[in-house]
């Protein structure tokens, strides 16, 4: 359940606050992120650096030179560029000079509005979660726990959801409210990624502030940290909902989404990571590397 879904095409996207309000701050979580991991590993980050850097067709992933690994989705549909190789070399110009680069200097790709870049970045500090994960356990213990698998519904008192929304065309996640029989909307703004079945539950871009703020439970792709849209998204629910975000863009530590309404980040951790690069450079998905060389896991808040 931890697909996901790329659901901005071009320069639109899911950010129906920025223009009228000022109360969030599109791309502040993953800042927020980063400072704390720069906090968290002092002067040794000044010597990590990437080993091995894979933009893949579904995920783009990366390699540290300490053995950590994450990866993010690859917004395919996002670069306009991508239709003429001279356009193209702007969105990624360092192509072919990733390996050796300093970690640190990839920070700046978390506010370049190149994706490609910004999928490098975020990968980069799932990685980098990861790392302090591994090396002590006990991380988060009174603030969030981690178990592996990816039932998010195992954790919901089902009986309780009036009505559900979900933020991308997460065909697993709507497969499940079908099963369920939980009334749910589905806001995606590609609606050709939609079933002809699924179609009277469609919620317009106008639509969807109320309908979230009404919603019980918010099931929201990874991809908008990719756009800088979930903070605005997070902004209009209910702080009385159960705020999921989904897929592995959103493997890093937690404290930034929880201090802003998110109750789980369903994930993906890589065990093994070139099997996984190995993967992604031959245009893989994750149904072809989860369970083998990677683990889906929930990181729940207390």
């Amino acid at each position: 359940m931890s697909s996901e879904s790329q659901f901005s095409q071009g320069e639109k996207s899911f950010d129906f606050y920025s223009a009228e309000n000022d109360r969030y701050q599109g791309g502040i979580i993953l800042q927020e992120t980063k400072d704390r991991l720069i906090e968290r590993y002092g002067e040794k980050l000044d010597n990590l650096t990437l080993k091995r850097v894979v933009i893949g067709i579904f995920y783009t992933g990366v390699l540290l030179s300490d053995g950590s690994s994450g990866i993010c989705f690859t917004p395919i549909k996002a670069i306009p560029e991508s239709v003429c190789c001279p356009s193209s070399a702007r969105a990624m110009p360092r192509a072919g000079k990733l390996r050796g680069m300093k970690v640190t200097d990839i920070f700046q790709y978390l506010t370049q509005p190149a994706p490609i870049k910004r999928a490098i970045a975020i990968a980069t500090l799932n990685a980098l979660s990861d790392r302090i994960w591994r090396n002590n356990p006990d991380e988060g213990a009174g603030k969030y726990r981690i178990e592996e698998g990816d039932d998010i519904f195992s954790i919901v008192d089902l009986q309780s959801i009036k009505k559900a929304v979900v933020v991308g065309a997460l065909i697993p996640v709507i497969k499940s409210f079908k099963e369920k029989q939980i009334p749910y909307r589905i806001a995606e703004l590609d609606i050709r990624t939609l079933k002809e079945e699924e179609l009277p539950f469609f919620v317009s871009q106008e639509d969807l502030p109320g309908e979230l703020a009404s919603a019980d439970m918010v099931i929201i792709s990874g991809t908008t940290l990719l756009n800088d849209t979930l903070e605005s998204i997070l902004f209009t629910c209910s702080p009385a909902a159960n705020i999921m975000l989904i897929g592995p863009t959103a493997t890093m530590l937690p404290e930034s989404f929880f201090s802003r309404k998110v109750t789980v980040l369903a994930g993906n951790r890589v065990v093994a990571p070139d099997k996984v690069l190995d993967v992604l450079i031959e245009g893989g998905s994750g149904y072809h590397f989860y369970g083998d060389s990677s683990r889906k896991v929930m990181i729940i808040k207390e």
